[in-house]
Formats: structure tokens, sequence, C-alpha cells
């Protein structure tokens, strides 16, 4: 693998050349993307070109070589109002490349970011574009013991992930207490949750509602595969049977609910998605009579010091082998099939896009 100091001269050799070809130094006229237009009532998304100054205002210029497909970026792409402010617009809320131009002295033309979260691809144009504007305090370095690939590999959902299994920590939540759930384990969140959580040495029981799937989630890490037909209890009992140490739901609706009220005396349940329901029809009987604790985890504006701390672990003492096994990869031109994939229930692990 080629040194970070190695990436930075070959793209500083590519811009020059490039420059040559364009007389603009740094800076190119135009530049592709997926945009994401209304024209009257409907909704059109495609790959576009656009003038450089259309970008947003910021001080940090970057040439995107990867980004990738979350479930809010899948419905950014279809025009979502709850995710899409105004239009045209740009999804895609993972970025990592070289920087290009830089009004703050913290980065220099050729250093390699990553710039994930805030409002990239939500309030402001995102990453499925050759080139991203942001504020420089988005911004950080690639972390150590990740190439530029396996950042995006992880990206927001292997970063949530972290988050989740770093609550558990925080909580007590130990290794020896029982089994963790994970529900929606074949998604890009749950899949990752799965490996991070059995490198940790935590047995892990993952509910997929893809049952095709068994042996490759075993494969992940996990040391069952329950059916999600099988999990999720609607029935009106405030309290089941106590089944798990802890917990990560990737889901929420009627599988939170079913694993809060199975959660263990003083066991943890850390929440991060919606695409089951927004709804929580629960008493307050798991967290006074067993001390349960639902962690909340919030990735887009995760605060700076925990959100470098979490990107340090999984450069360091958390890296994943294999990450290439959840990951596929995908053009500027294909994300519409994807996005319908995903959004039909019908993806697993996660997908790079590369512009």
């Amino acid at each position: 693998m080629l040194s970070r100091g190695n990436d930075r001269r070959r793209f500083l050799l590519s811009q020059q050349q490039a420059d040559s070809t364009r007389g603009t130094p740094g800076r190119p006229n135009s530049f592709r993307c997926f945009l994401v237009e209304q024209i009257g009532p409907e909704i059109h998304s495609d790959v576009a070109e656009r003038a450089i100054d259309d970008l947003p205002d910021g001080d940090v210029l970057i040439r995107v070589t990867h980004s990738s497909l979350n479930y809010k970026d899948a419905m950014a792409a279809t025009g979502h109002r709850g995710i899409v402010k105004s239009f045209p617009h740009v999804p895609g809320i993972d970025a990592v490349g070289f920087v290009v131009e830089s009004r703050d002295p913290a980065f220099r033309p050729g250093d390699e970011v990553i710039a994930t979260g805030r409002e990239i691809g939500v309030e402001r144009w995102g990453a499925w574009s050759e080139y991203l504007s942001v504020p420089a305090s988005w911004v950080q370095p690639v972390p150590e013991g990740l190439t530029a690939r396996e950042a995006m590999v992880l990206g927001t959902a292997g970063f949530t992930a972290a988050q989740c299994v770093a609550a558990l920590i925080h909580h007590g939540v130990d290794p020896e207490q029982g089994e963790v759930v994970v529900t929606g384990a074949t998604g890009g969140v749950g899949s990752i949750a799965v490996k991070l959580l059995a490198k940790l040495g935590y047995r892990v029981a993952a509910v997929s509602g893809k049952e095709s799937q068994t042996e490759w989630l075993l494969g992940q890490g996990a040391v069952r595969v329950i059916p999600r037909s099988q999990f999720v209890d609607n029935s009106a009992r405030p309290l089941l049977t106590t089944a798990w140490a802890g917990g990560v739901d990737t889901v929420g609706g009627a599988a939170l609910t079913t694993m809060v009220r199975g959660m263990s005396q003083r066991g943890c349940v850390t929440a991060c998605g919606v695409v089951g329901g927004a709804e929580l029809p629960l008493t307050v009987y798991p967290f006074i009579l067993r001390g349960v604790t639902l962690a909340g985890i919030d990735s887009a504006w995760c605060p700076d010091a925990p959100r470098a701390e979490i990107w340090r672990r999984l450069g360091q003492e958390w890296k994943l082998d294999g990450l290439d096994e959840v990951a596929g990869e995908i053009t500027l031109e294909e994300v519409n099939d994807v996005v319908d994939a995903m959004l039909a229930g019908q993806t697993m692990g996660r997908t790079i896009v590369t512009p």
C-alpha cells in the first residue's frame, strides 16, 4: 500500500497535468455530479454537469475519490422532503478525497481528507460529485490505519455502528453478560456492528428479514441468526422474558420496542434507525424495573472530540478485517438502480460510490 506522502505527490502531479490542459490552476471549470431536480410535480435524478461556481461556498474544495450509499442518501435521491431542503440537490453524506484548495492553513492541496455528516448531502450539496465544497471544521485527515476506500466502506454507517458499540461499553455491557442483539443485520450499520462486536468478543445474535443470508451473517461474526418474523413481538405485554445484555437497533418501530422489553437487568439498547417506523409504544417498566438504558445515536452532529476518537479507534484497535466482504462499488451512472434496490430492502452491506 502506498504511503500517504506518495498518495499526495501522485495527486498533485495529476492536478498539474490536468491544469496544463485546462488553463485554470487547481480549480476546474465544471464537474459531474448526481443531480436531483424537481420539474413541476416530478422528481428527476440523473448524472449532470454543473459549473464549479454552482458549488456552495466553503473553506475547502475536495476532489472526491470515494463516497458511499446510505439509507438517507437513497431517500435524498428520490427527493424526500424530510431530507432534501431545496432543489436542485446533490446527495452523498460521506466523502473521501484530496484537497484542491483551502482557505484554512490546516489543509494543503493534496492532503487526503474525510468529511461525513453535518449538513453534507442534506442542507448542502453532497459527495455524489467529483467535487465537494465544505467548511474546514467539517474536514479531518483520513484516520491513520485506514485507506481511503476502507474509510468509505465504513463511512457514516461504520461510524454509527462504532458509536453504538461505544455506548454499550460506556453503559457497562460486558461480553460475559450475555448475547447482544443486532437488528437490520444485513444493512450497512447492522453488518458493521456485527463485525465490530464479534471482534471485541461479544456473542452476537443477528436479526434479519433476509433468511437466505444466514450463512453470510455467520461469516461476519454472528453466533446465530434470528428471522425478523420470529424476533418481533407485537403483543401488548410491557415486559418480555429477558434475553439480551445489550442491543443495537438499526430499524426502529416494533423491532426497537421488542428489544427494549426483552432487555436484561441494566441492559442498554442503542437506537439509530427509523426504516421500521418512528413510533415507540412502550411503558416505563423496562426503565424503572430493569434499569434499561435507551441510548440514541446521532451521527450527523456528533461533536468533534468524540468524532475524532471514534475514527481513531476504527483505524487502530477497532480496525476490522475483511471490509471488502461487506462492500460493493458503483459509479454515478449506476446509482439509480441501487437506490431502488435499497429502498426495496434488496441490498446488503455497504456500497461505495466512485464519482
